[in-house]
């Protein structure tokens, strides 16, 4: 009798290597310190018609809230060159963000209001595409206007860029908001998909094939 061939086994494939894990959870922890201690700097000069609530910001007082902010800053800012520098050396950015379209974008977001998207460990679709590439451009911006309210009279010019100390703050802060934006859409979509979020923790994710895929 013939023997039928048998598929290949699944293997538990890299698809998030340690360094992107690392740096993710980090900025997970340093942006959720930030914001919140944000929030309570804010409340203490109201740019609009309300404030935040005390749970929602860490610090205390003003003073404590400003300390907070230094201290996950430097946290942020070091994490982000660390991932930036591998980004770039691993050609990370390319492969995972590249290439971006109109037409990529209105297909996979067509198909996830419709829960038709399929997933594949380690593979962003192209609405997680454009999501990573504006977040990262809100990060510069965030850092620049935050860098032009912190010294508004040494980089005088940056203040200026920016039409004022003033308008720096909204700029600040409409950015923060579009940062929370994208936590919020990336939350609600490790919520649909749960199969997104081990692979994060232990960077492997069950795959078809002969051979790791590394991310």
């Amino acid at each position: 009798m013939r023997k039928l061939p048998s598929s290949a086994p699944a293997r538990r494939a890299v698809v998030h290597p340690l360094v992107v894990r690392a740096t993710h959870w980090i900025n997970a922890f340093a942006m959720a310190c930030m914001v919140m201690s944000g929030w309570a700097i804010y409340n203490a000069s109201p740019l609009f018609s309300f404030k935040f609530p005390a749970w929602a910001t860490v610090g205390g007082w003003l003073g404590g809230s400003i300390a907070w902010h230094f201290a996950a800053m430097w946290l942020l800012a070091a994490n982000g060159l660390v991932y930036l520098a591998y980004g770039l050396a691993t050609r990370h950015f390319r492969r995972h963000f590249l290439p971006l379209s109109a037409r990529g974008v209105l297909r996979d977001a067509s198909l996830a209001i419709r829960l038709r998207l399929p997933h594949r460990p380690g593979a962003y679709n192209a609405v997680q595409r454009l999501m990573y590439v504006a977040v990262l451009l809100l990060g510069v911006l965030v850092v620049a206007s935050g860098l032009a309210i912190w010294k508004p009279v040494q980089l005088d010019w940056l203040a200026t860029l920016f039409g004022g100390f003033d308008t720096a703050r909204h700029v600040h802060f409409l950015a923060m908001a579009g940062i929370v934006g994208f936590v919020v859409i990336h939350l609600a979509l490790v919520i649909l998909v749960p199969a997104t979020l081990l692979p994060m923790l232990t960077g492997r994710a069950g795959r078809a094939g002969h051979g790791d895929v590394q991310a």
